[in-house]
């Protein structure tokens, strides 16, 4: 028997705020990347790290947010804790190794494309670890091609994100390609969604655990919480939404090198030796 789908119980309420939320923890996300690019390698991992847990909650919020508005007709859905918990897990590690790999090797050529799919990979395999998670009386059955479709737009997305992060530009570039990751990654969902059919085995529902009402709202709490905080961070940081300091506007005149105590991406920051010879050099009359 066919199930009766519908992905939009409560219009578009939820794809609209699902959307918010994955451009939220991908602007966190990015400015946490980019933000790793300008400081001393031994505080690189921490915003990484950082970076990887907020594009992971983003994304993982806006799957389950969007959940919520699906149902199905002829019986209702359940979820098991273990399987949605982990789904969670899945998507800030495998994010974090994409992240880590631009992080550490640049936004270009293999690492990138590394470091893009293993994280495009890492959204895929949250979305359908999550649906996975989904109890009901019937069995969940996939269209291969439109499957294919959806990790191919998680791939790209991922790509594009982590390279407008290794761009080092400033807060309104890193605005604007949240939006393009929020869209894609909201794209990435609804695909896969729409590659779903449900061949239910009768009408009555399959006995254990929550509902959805009662397993996705407390567990939106902790990481909507956390995406507060990583928020916080990001205002309190002026070199974090600028994507580089504004407090030396003469180092950064064209033709005259970048303030010494900031490192270039991928540079590493300059010892106080070589510091006290820029200085004494630049003190040095030039003969003409």
């Amino acid at each position: 028997m066919q199930g009766t789908v519908d992905g939009f119980t409560y219009g578009l309420v939820t794809p609209l705020v699902a959307y918010l939320m994955a451009c939220l923890g991908g602007a966190l996300g990015l400015r946490c990347t980019t933000r790793s690019m300008l400081v001393a390698r031994s505080w690189r991992p921490g915003w990484l790290a950082l970076g990887s847990a907020a594009i992971g909650s983003g994304i993982w919020t806006m799957h389950f947010i969007a959940m919520m508005g699906f149902t199905i007709k002829e019986t209702p859905i359940h979820y098991d804790k273990l399987t949605t918990f982990a789904s969670l897990g899945v998507a800030i590690v495998m994010v974090g190794v994409g992240i880590f790999i631009v992080g550490y090797r640049g936004a270009r050529g293999t690492a990138l494309f590394t470091g893009g799919t293993i994280t495009g990979l890492g959204v895929a395999t949250m979305h359908y670890l999550g649906m996975a998670g989904m109890r009901l009386n019937g069995r969940l059955e996939y269209n291969t091609l439109t499957v294919s479709a959806s990790v191919v737009i998680a791939v790209v997305a991922a790509t594009a994100a982590l390279w407008a992060a290794g761009q080092v530009r400033g807060f309104l570039w890193s605005v604007g390609a949240s939006l393009v990751m929020g869209l894609a990654v909201s794209g990435m969902h609804y695909t896969g969604m729409a590659a779903l059919s449900v061949h239910l085995h009768g009408t009555s529902s399959t006995p254990g655990g929550d509902s959805p009402a009662a397993l996705l709202g407390p567990m939106m709490i902790g990481p909507l919480v956390f995406l507060c905080l990583a928020g916080v961070v990001v205002m309190f940081d002026p070199l974090m939404v600028m994507g580089r300091p504004d407090w030396t506007p003469k180092e950064h005149r064209p033709g005259i090198p970048a303030h010494p105590d900031v490192p270039h991406p991928g540079r590493r920051p300059a010892s106080r030796t070589e510091r006290n010879q820029r200085h004494r050099s630049s003190r040095t009359p030039q003969s003409w």
